[in-house]
């Protein structure tokens, strides 16, 4: 009786290398849901904008947003700040850049004398370029 040898196969070589598609996919969807939430968070302060007909958006590249809600507080983007700190952070901005336009939005109920001194205190930063943001009518 003749056996013959009892070979063994050879088990498959494990996989080095990783699968990148799931991985893709992750985060493409990540990234729609940036997309989309983006927008949405940039104005998150309640103010009740005035309503203009000949307001255009402008396409500034760099701006800085500042608001001032109906009770006089300041906020430079979300972040409220007093007077002084929120001067400091305009003279840091205009020392960066001095073309930097500021859109500033102001609270219908804000008085004019109050929005007059927000000005003075842009332009005494240094900063010239101001616009003001406005809601379409409906």
């Amino acid at each position: 009786m003749a056996f013959g040898r009892l070979e063994r196969t050879s088990r498959p070589a494990p996989m080095s290398d990783i699968n990148m598609t799931p991985l893709i996919d992750v985060m493409l969807v990540l990234l729609v849901i940036f997309i989309i939430t983006a927008p949405l968070m940039t104005s998150s302060l309640k103010l009740d904008l005035p309503k203009a007909d000949a307001a255009t958006p402008t396409n500034a590249p760099a701006f800085i947003a500042l608001a001032i809600n109906a009770d006089g507080k300041l906020y430079f983007g979300d972040e409220a700040l007093t007077r002084d700190a929120l001067a400091q952070r305009m003279a840091t901005a205009a020392k960066a850049n001095p073309q930097l336009e500021v859109q500033l939005r102001a609270d219908q109920k804000v008085a004019y004398g109050n929005v007059a001194e927000l000005i003075a205190l842009i332009q005494k930063a240094g900063l010239s370029r101001i616009g003001f943001v406005t809601e379409a009518p409906k």
